[in-house]
């Protein structure tokens, strides 16, 4: 089906012996390749919520896609701590960190109070490091979830695009989407979540 679309050249992070853990899929119109860590990174120790792809578009790119655990796992603070190292090792690079980060900016990022000063001073982390937060580049302090709790519906913008430095240069938008036009619509529980770069 993403064939159809024109996305022919696919990566996934997901494991054939627990097909019912969660995995992620790049999908693109450009041959992709996966980036091979280092001997020296400390890239996330999560391989199916981590997935670094080098992108041959006509201006090649980096693109780490990723989905942070909840706090509960006890992973999550691990995971974002790799996720700075990995951003210091691309600062210089045209690279997009993509996904689900399970965090936001405490106040504004929340209909109601859920994220703690380690998730904020983790989303300042990224900032102070020249790494834009390309929906926020694009529509400042507006508030938009890209989750609601099923029991108190309350919204979250746990959805995050963090561009390097060069990369923010190349930003055109960022925005929100919700499959079918609705977020009740069961297609997805996050909204879409749409940067074009030039």
């Amino acid at each position: 089906m993403l064939s159809q679309q024109g996305l022919g050249y696919q990566l996934t992070s997901s494991d054939c012996q627990e097909r019912a853990r969660n995995a992620l899929l790049v999908a693109s119109r450009w041959p992709l390749r996966r980036v091979a860590p280092t001997l020296e990174s400390k890239e996330p120790a999560e391989p199916c919520r981590w997935l670094p792809v080098e992108i041959d578009a006509p201006e090649r790119f980096i693109l780490g896609a990723m989905h942070v655990p909840n706090r509960v796992t006890k992973r999550k603070y691990p995971f974002l701590d790799a996720l700075l190292q990995q951003a210091a090792r691309w600062q210089d690079s045209q690279a997009i960190l993509i996904g689900d980060t399970n965090s936001g900016v405490p106040g504004i990022d929340e209909e109601s109070p859920a994220f703690n000063g380690v998730e904020g001073r983790w989303m300042g982390a990224m900032e102070v490091a020249g790494w834009r937060d390309a929906f926020r580049a694009h529509a400042g302090r507006r508030r938009a979830y890209t989750w609601y709790s099923p029991n108190g519906d309350n919204g979250f913008r746990l959805d995050q695009a963090f561009l390097s430095p060069s990369m923010a240069d190349r930003l055109v938008r960022a925005k929100h989407e919700w499959a079918g036009g609705s977020r009740r619509s069961g297609v997805s529980d996050h909204a879409n979540l749409i940067v074009d770069v030039q």
